[in-house]
């Protein structure tokens, strides 16, 4: 996550604002309560990394209760979408898709946490992946496409059986991005902050971090901190870039 913030931060700062855990529903519930006024912060992109999906994708019978039906999950994305405290922003929105998922690893995170059995499968994950690209093109809102671009890493082509899953070998390629089946290795991060840069760069060219111009000055930024009488550094410093 640090890669993920690292560039564009000091140009615009980053909030996580849903709580770990969350599905669409729970999310609804909270969101005049998280997401900032107008006047207090500007949200220039609204990230629906927000990663809904992964907890609504749980299954039916699983007993931490996340599981939220598939046309729910699509009605509560574009319910938060069009909700009046995000559009109040007037925000670039990016809907994620809900990333692969690797069963034994996955298996062996919930059965130490006590479940009996596991509670995702790739298989639904990816419908809840494709009902996030059917929201977007409904609402005319971008899609980053992360469950494709793991199973892209992992060698899958449509048609095949799905990596992942219980009933295929392990594949090495899936397995690199995940740290316990659902959340993510470094390598995983990585492929999530090239697919956000794509996506910007391709929708909205001059939102792209080397453009953008800083809302906090960089630490050796001189002449901005002389105007907050910090001195920092002498004139003749390299200054960072």
């Amino acid at each position: 996550m640090a890669m993920l913030l690292l560039q564009p931060f000091s140009k615009q700062p980053s909030l996580n604002l849903v709580p770990s855990g969350y599905n669409t529903t729970q999310a609804l519930k909270v969101l005049s309560s998280i997401v900032p006024a107008p006047a207090q912060a500007k949200v220039r992109f609204m990230v629906e990394m927000i990663f809904f999906g992964a907890n609504d994708a749980c299954s039916v019978e699983a007993s931490n209760g996340q599981h939220v039906p598939l046309e729910t999950y699509k009605l509560n994305l574009r319910d938060i979408v069009t909700h009046p405290v995000v559009q109040a922003h007037e925000p670039r929105i990016i809907l994620v898709t809900p990333p692969a998922v690797e069963e034994r690893l996955l298996e062996q995170r919930v059965k130490s946490f006590g479940y009996k059995e596991l509670n995702r499968s790739n298989a639904v994950t990816k419908l809840y992946a494709d009902a996030v690209h059917e929201v977007g093109k409904a609402n005319n809102i971008a899609v980053l496409d992360l469950w494709s671009a793991f199973m892209t890493e992992a060698g899958w082509k449509a048609g095949d059986p799905l990596p992942g899953s219980l009933s295929v070998p392990k594949n090495a390629g899936l397995r690199r991005l995940l740290v316990d089946g659902l959340h993510f290795n470094p390598d995983g991060y990585r492929i999530l902050y090239a697919e956000l840069m794509k996506l910007i760069e391709k929708r909205w060219p001059e939102q792209i971090p080397e453009t953008l111009s800083y809302v906090l000055p960089a630490w050796d930024d001189r002449l901005e901190w002389a105007k907050e009488g910090l001195q920092m550094g002498q004139p003749d410093v390299a200054i960072h870039e």
